[in-house]
This record gives C-alpha cells, structure tokens and sequence, in this order.
C-alpha cells in the first residue's frame, strides 16, 4: 500500500506541475512586466477582451490605459478628477498617469512629425497632442508636466492651461516630483 500511496503522491504533483505549467503558457495577460525590456507593439499592448475591449494591458510596465482617451480638454484639476470618476470597462479606479508612466508610450525612434505611439498599436481615437500627467513640477507647484505626442516632448506648463486627459490604472500611481 505504502508504494501505491507514493506513486498516486507522485502522480498527483507532476499532474499539478503540468497543468501550472500550461496555465502559464496560456496566460499572456500576467507576463511580468520589466520597464527595461522593449517589445514590438504587437506584443506589448493586448486589449482585454475582460474589460470589454476598452482597455489595453501594457506588457512593458504592467500598466493598464484607455484604450480610447477621452477627446474633452480639461485644466490640470479637472483632469485628475475626470480619471478618479471614470469607469471603463465596467471598472474604476482610473487615474492620471505620472510624467514618466505617460512618456513610456512614447516611441522615441519615430521622426518628427510622428505621431510618436508605437507603429501597429491597439489605442483609437487618440490625438497627436498634449496630454497632462499628474506630476507637479518641483520647482513651481502651478505648473505640472505634460506628454505632446506629435513629436514626443516631455515638458510643463501652468495648471490652468486646457490638455488632454490619458487614464490609467495600476502602477505606483504617486507623483515623484
């Protein structure tokens, strides 16, 4: 009995190693994110099919975003509450990218006149322009960073100004600066 008992154990493990192994295989979604890797845009960005199709899962930074950025311009207030009362995909929890989360979409081999997403992304409706990230400028708190995505500069300008609004959720989601 003793043997039967070991070998059903034996039995049971390999089977459970099997099938964790297969999970993973099929499992695209949790690949582990690694902000030093560089993917083509056909794997790095997968619509999740979860989220109804709204969303997209950024394999680079693990980070999820609208899969259609909202159109409406916003001054830099606004912008932050827009993304906390958001809900795509039947989710919240959404929230204004920092400066360095936003220009990781960026690809900066592109030449000017962009745009600058990567070639062959899943994103719709997004336009070639500014788009406000949630992190304050250090030196002057009326001022916070902002993404052009027609030629990929980073840089500010003063709160009050009228910017497109990017939504995304996980991450740190703190602001550095």
């Amino acid at each position: 009995m003793t043997l039967k008992r070991a070998s059903m154990s034996a039995l049971v493990v390999a089977t459970l190693c099997v099938a964790a192994t297969s999970a993973e295989a099929q499992a695209p979604y949790y690949a582990v994110p690694s902000w030093d890797q560089t993917l083509p845009a056909s794997t790095r960005f997968i619509v999740l099919s979860n989220m109804s199709s709204a969303a997209v899962l950024d394999r680079e930074t693990g980070l999820v975003w609208e899969r259609v950025p909202g159109s409406g311009t916003f001054p830099w207030l606004d912008a932050q509450a827009s993304c906390n009362v958001k809900s795509v995909g039947n989710r919240k929890g959404w929230r204004l990218p920092t400066v360095q989360e936003l220009a990781s979409l960026v690809d900066p081999s592109i030449p000017f006149p962009g745009p600058t997403l990567p070639p062959g992304n899943p994103f719709q409706n997004w336009q070639s322009n500014v788009y406000w990230s949630s992190t304050t400028l250090a030196s002057d708190s009326s001022q916070a960073w902002f993404v052009l995505f027609s030629n990929g500069v980073v840089y500010h300008d003063f709160k009050d100004i009228l910017r497109l609004v990017w939504c995304v959720r996980g991450g740190q989601g703190v602001d550095p600066q």
